[in-house]
């Protein structure tokens, strides 16, 4: 397996501290424990004890997403960590031929009605290729049901990171998968070619519309090595540094085109595990280690992005990916609720009136909702969902409350 990123990051800030003139000694231990899910309490039962879900998603067949999704789920499986994979591609399930669990058909829990994964070498798989039907023959809506059928009622168990592989394209099947599940990050998946960016540009639109962060671009079968000499059959990934630049996705990686790479995806073990120290494993070590540190990262700014300050009365909004932030007066953001309950849905004519919400009114409770908004909790049990999208168009506090006097 790969070496686990906490030993490397505990053995850096030795090296690091160590480096100052005036220390003698340096005893460094890393007490960092895995993230706890934030959404927990609004999703499905099946996806509440998961801590990340990384969609690794093209838009566009036959790049390599599917090697890539399985290798940077073992990589961050032989970190330490606990992960899960969802085959999403229920047309052309790859995952059946990549790895080699010993039982290859998927069973019920008679009780809960819920579906047991299948385990290879510690990490969790589900596939459509595991349900005894091969590759499925179905209508759109239907795939859509069954890919939420097994996502959701799978009993997953504790993860830190549930690795998704997804189908290409950008049509109901992958916006059923980005809105039954609160997606933490997405990992972008290209080669050096016009036609492939094409598509991963439409992917990342589709993901930036989501409120999904792009955390990384892989290209993959980027050059090979022959005769001492470096060959790009592709051209030089001029098209991958410009989705980078143009969308502002922070990393990129190259993976070399290799026969032992295409040959571990048809062996049943991935290359990580196959040649851990290899040259490819490391680059996935660099794609796990960015990937841990990206969620970690978005995860502190989802959940900080709303907060509410009493000592000024003062609803605190910082979204995430912006460097300002601003504040909103509670019965603002209570009066502008867009729901049902407080807009006539069929002719726009406003329920909820000025003088129905008190001008000391505050929020009970403020939570996150994926990558995209939150759900506050008001005294009257009402829960208003509130995108950051509608939170930013709102009427701002310029002057200050007095802070709450202390009892």
């Amino acid at each position: 397996m790969v070496e686990q990123p906490l030993l490397k990051f505990e053995q850096r800030a030795n090296e690091v501290v160590a480096m100052l003139p005036w220390v003698k000694k340096v005893n460094v231990k890393m007490s960092a424990q895995p993230a706890k899910p934030v959404f927990a309490g609004q999703l499905p039962k099946g996806l509440q004890t998961i801590s990340n879900i990384i969609a690794v998603s093209s838009c566009k067949g036959g790049v390599g997403k599917s090697t890539i999704a399985v290798n940077l789920a073992y990589t961050l499986a032989g970190m330490g960590a606990k992960v899960g994979i969802f085959d999403a591609d229920v047309y052309g399930p790859s995952l059946p031929t990549m790895v080699s669990p010993e039982s290859r058909l998927l069973e019920m829990n008679p009780e809960t009605r819920t579906i047991i994964p299948t385990e290879y070498l510690g990490v969790k798989l589900i596939s459509f290729g595991f349900a005894g039907q091969g590759r499925a023959i179905m209508r759109g809506p239907m795939v859509s049901g069954v890919i939420d059928q097994l996502l959701t009622t799978t009993e997953w168990g504790e993860l830190d990171y549930l690795v998704i592989d997804m189908p290409p394209g950008t049509g109901d099947i992958q916006l059923t998968l980005c809105q039954v599940v609160p997606l933490t990050a997405a990992v972008i998946v290209t080669t050096p070619q016009k036609l492939a960016f094409i598509d991963v540009a439409k992917g990342v639109r589709m993901f930036s519309k989501l409120k999904v962060p792009c955390v990384a671009v892989v290209e993959n079968m980027c050059h090979f090595d022959a005769d001492g000499k470096r060959y790009y059959p592709f051209g030089k990934g001029s098209d991958s540094v410009q989705v980078v630049q143009q969308f502002g996705i922070p990393h990129l990686f190259d993976l070399p085109i290799r026969p032992n790479l295409s040959a571990s995806g048809d062996s049943g073990m991935p290359e990580v595990v196959a040649d851990p120290q290899g040259e490819v494993a490391k680059t996935f070590q660099d794609l796990g280690v960015c990937v841990v540190q990206q969620c970690a990262k978005i995860r502190q700014q989802v959940s900080t992005a709303v907060t509410y300050d009493k000592s000024i009365r003062a609803i605190r909004v910082k979204v995430p990916a912006s460097d300002e932030e601003f504040l909103l007066h509670p019965a603002t953001v209570r009066r502008n609720d867009r729901s049902a309950q407080s807009v006539d849905e069929w002719t726009g004519e406003q329920k909820l009136q000025y003088s129905d919400i008190p001008e000391d009114i505050e929020p009970e409770d403020i939570r996150p909702m994926g990558n995209y908004a939150v759900s506050i909790t008001w005294p009257d049990g009402f829960s208003q969902i509130a995108p950051y999208d509608q939170l930013e168009s709102m009427e701002r506090l310029v002057d200050l409350p007095q802070p709450a006097a202390a009892v």
